[in-house]
């Protein structure tokens, strides 16, 4: 996902702000803008994205690991915890979608663990599992923020740990078209079935 026409220059707001750590805040200056905090942020999800891939790829991080609330936190943190404040924290406020606050932690782990008891017991393709996850987590919104990054990040590393052995290593190719993407998720919510997400979302080899 990439940022949109006018999105960069925007500065944060106060409640970004005070979510900001102090050491990021002092290093960017005055204004702080939306995209020099996504140029941080994205220097670090390629730092974790490098680390993670080769061990999901050879088995070292096998789809049943992933599939944890444990796992998704950890990425999370990974992810942002030289960023922000909230790093690796569940939410606990209402917003705008996701389920309520004091549901999060119960569907989180329902939910991955139904993924991965289907995984074992339905056809699934690599790539539909991997969509499927991406698309469970999204429904959920676990995070206050940096649900996208992190939720994208997994379902590339579920996609990687649960290749056949002919299947080359691949991750998705997130550049979609927006509406379409937002209308195959809403598609999921009603039917669990991420088969149209997944042909939707293209995929690019990797070394």
């Amino acid at each position: 996902m990439t940022l949109g026409p006018g999105y960069g220059e925007t500065p944060l707001g106060f409640d970004e702000l005070d979510a900001l750590l102090p050491s990021v805040r002092n290093m960017l200056g005055e204004p702080v803008t939306k995209a020099a905090v996504y140029e941080i942020e994205q220097a670090y999800e390629e730092e974790v994205r490098a680390a993670l891939a080769p061990a999901a790829g050879n088995g070292d991080l096998p789809v049943e690991e992933l599939l944890t609330t444990a796992t998704l936190r950890d990425l999370h943190a990974r992810l942002y915890e030289n960023v922000w404040t909230w790093a690796g924290a569940l939410r606990t406020r209402e917003v705008s979608i996701g389920v309520a606050p004091e549901q999060v932690a119960i569907e989180l782990h329902a939910s991955l663990g139904n993924l991965a008891w289907r995984w074992q017991h339905t056809p699934w393709t690599a790539r539909e599992l991997a969509m499927a996850v991406h698309a469970e987590a999204v429904r959920i919104h676990p995070f206050v923020d940096g649900n996208g990054r992190s939720t994208r990040l997994l379902a590339d590393l579920v996609l990687l740990a649960a290749r056949d052995d002919d299947d080359l290593p691949a991750v998705f190719d997130w550049a979609v078209d927006k509406v379409a993407y937002i209308q195959a998720l809403r598609q999921y919510d009603q039917t669990r079935d991420s088969t149209e997400l997944a042909a939707l979302v293209g995929l690019t080899l990797i070394d």
